[in-house]
């Protein structure tokens, strides 16, 4: 009986990792249409610091504002007047988890794919861009219809 809890217990703490081990956007539920406010959770999984995030933001997000934090050095790329992508320069490292905030209107639509670019100190990144059950995935933030 120990040895089956034990094993329940790490499959668990497995999985609860493995949903952390990447660049991730919350909520992960949000409405079609609606005005929500988003984190970014950044962590640093390995031994070199994490020293920016860029977030892609898909063509159909609008996004309002981005939350300004002491410490934090966030930067706005448009498309006119159209933020297009958000960058957050900040040292994260190993073992710690950085938290970003803006604000946006979803689409109408099912679900945001949320495409990120980790950078590191020595100069490498990791690109959180691939489809569900690829080794690097973008985020995704499923859509509900409004209700009525």
């Amino acid at each position: 009986m120990a040895r089956s809890t034990s094993l329940f217990l790490a499959v668990i703490l497995a999985y609860a990792t493995s949903l952390q081990a990447h660049v991730t956007v919350w909520p992960r539920e949000s409405t079609a249409g609606g005005a929500e406010r988003y984190t970014v959770r950044v962590p640093t999984e390995g031994k070199v610091t994490t020293t920016s995030v860029e977030l892609d933001i898909p063509a159909d997000v609008v996004v309002s504002g981005v939350l300004a934090v002491s410490g934090v050095i966030s930067d706005v790329r448009r498309d006119g007047d159209r933020i297009v992508a958000i960058t957050w320069k900040q040292e994260i490292r190993a073992g710690e988890v950085g938290e970003f905030v803006f604000f946006a209107r979803n689409p109408q639509g099912r679900q945001i794919a949320w495409k990120a670019h980790q950078r590191f100190a020595d100069g490498t990144s990791a690109d959180w861009v691939g489809v569900e059950g690829d080794r690097r995935p973008a985020s995704v933030t499923t859509l509900a219809s409004p209700k009525k």
